[in-house]
């Protein structure tokens, strides 16, 4: 890899981190309760956060949380932290790059950096800088990451793993002394017994790590490592038929929504009654006009047997916007104290 041309340049661009919003730093619920006497996404984003506590106050209801975009490098990361610190969500379903490209990325000592919009992206290239929309990543930092998927590949046992057990493998690294930032979604998850599962993972920084790692195997008539994305399928579903009421808080839309919805239908294909998930909540800016809105709309996937229409809320916003009002409010209404902790990751674990 070529140097930086610029490296005075990189340093001036790479100047203002992301700095993370965690949900007991202020109070959101004079700002939802207002919004429930308002119109428009106002109103839509109170009845969010009614739901979301509806699904934590509920004894019965185990609580999912879904990622996909860029929240977690814009700013929301610690949020997503906290819901499994508190007790908030039980088990995770994310794109690859929002848990090691951004979570785990900034667990290795990375940022995320401010961008300034009017630098050229070829001039970006020429850096090794990396954008997205309003925020940079050094590319070089990047390519460490990839590196460090790596060489964790090469230490693990050469079998197929669930994007769940390979991640609990890399918060079980983070938590024995790796970390150079501490508390990580990963890093937290790993140790409350949240299962993360990333059923596209390697198109994210874990594919490069994973592709090399498979690459010198072969080369070397080695065994090697890879990644059973029908695994992470079954396991899901032994999650949605041990839980039995589900809720779902769906950032963004995308592999990760239709895949947590998907386990109802699964379920029922191996022989089990069960319920569709019971509470679900959509913060995306998807149209629908193309037939898709990333994944269906909720109502929709209602008539596919997987989401019930009863407690459900479509908002259409930019999720960093709303994302930390409705956790901090619900953080703060504090139906999570009495929650049980499902800690789902031990349905996995070798005796």
């Amino acid at each position: 890899m070529n140097a930086p041309v610029n490296s005075n340049r990189k340093a001036e661009l790479l100047a203002n981190t992301v700095e993370h919003v965690a949900i007991d730093q202020y109070d959101a619920r004079p700002v939802i309760d207002a919004m429930r006497k308002m119109s428009f996404t106002s109103r839509d984003t109170a009845r969010a956060a009614d739901i979301w506590s509806m699904s934590l106050e509920d004894a019965e209801c185990s609580t999912w949380l879904t990622l996909a975009g860029s929240t977690s490098a814009g700013g929301c990361m610690h949020i997503y932290r906290d819901m499994v610190k508190y007790g908030m969500i039980d088990a995770i379903v994310a794109t690859g790059a929002s848990i090691v490209d951004m979570d785990f990325f900034e667990a290795l000592g990375f940022k995320h950096y401010q961008a300034d919009s009017t630098v050229d992206d070829r001039e970006l290239r020429e850096m090794y800088i990396d954008r997205i929309y309003d925020t940079y990543i050094d590319e070089e930092e990047l390519q460490n990451c990839d590196g460090t998927i790596y060489a964790l590949c090469e230490m693990l046992e050469p079998r197929p793993y669930s994007s769940r057990e390979f991640i609990h493998e890399m918060g079980k690294w983070l938590a024995a002394g790796n970390a150079k930032k501490p508390d990580s979604l990963v890093e937290v998850a790993y140790r409350e017994g949240v299962p993360i599962f990333c059923p596209a993972f390697v198109d994210s920084s874990a594919g490069f790590g994973l592709v090399k790692h498979q690459v010198e195997r072969i080369k070397a008539g080695k065994p090697y490592l890879t990644i059973d994305a029908v695994a992470d399928f079954r396991e899901l579903t032994e999650i949605k038929l041990k839980a039995g009421a589900t809720g779902l808080f769906m950032v963004g839309g995308g592999v990760p929504k239709n895949f947590a919805q998907d386990t109802v239908v699964c379920a029922e294909i191996l022989g089990h009654e069960v319920d569709m998930h019971k509470y679900a909540v959509q913060i995306t800016v998807a149209d629908v006009r193309d037939g898709a809105c990333s994944s269906s709309t909720l109502k929709e996937a209602c008539s596919w047997g997987k989401v019930d229409v009863t407690w459900e809320q479509m908002v259409f916003a930019e999720a960093t916007t709303v994302v930390p009002l409705i956790a901090s409010d619900a953080w703060h209404r504090g139906a999570h104290k009495n929650r049980k902790k499902r800690r789902w990751a031990d349905l996995f674990q070798k005796a």
